[in-house]
């Protein structure tokens, strides 16, 4: 089963680490991500770019392209990591390793349902 492991963060705390700060934090992200790979179990990761440079497209019909997102939370989806373990219970501790490198992030883990031709849905709840 693959799982999303979504990285929450508020932005402006990420933001205002020195270049030292986040080059050590990222090193250790890496390495957790480098022993994923050997095991095979990560998928596609991404560092998001900054929400002041995104856009949401919203509405009917072609949809109406903003600047945003606009949310009413603090922290900001700033990143996501693709796994696949057996159940959630193996992306639970993977999200744990991420959090010993980066404590103040929240971390939420949901199940990703491939919706792809010829793909079957192993869990549809």
């Amino acid at each position: 089963m693959f799982y999303a492991i979504l990285a929450y963060h508020e932005e402006e705390i990420v933001e205002s680490w020195s270049k030292e700060e986040d080059a050590s934090l990222m090193a250790e992200l890496l390495e957790i991500g480098d022993r994923l790979i050997k095991e095979k179990s990560l998928g596609p990761a991404a560092r998001l770019g900054p929400t002041r440079r995104a856009v949401t497209l919203r509405g009917k019909g072609a949809g109406i392209v903003t600047d945003g997102p606009f949310t009413e939370t603090k922290e900001q989806l700033l990143g996501f990591y693709v796994v696949e373990c057996p159940a959630i219970e193996g992306a639970i501790a993977i999200a744990r390793d991420l959090r010993r490198a980066n404590p103040t992030a929240v971390y939420e883990i949901r199940p990703v349902l491939l919706y792809q031709s010829g793909a079957t849905l192993s869990d549809r709840d």
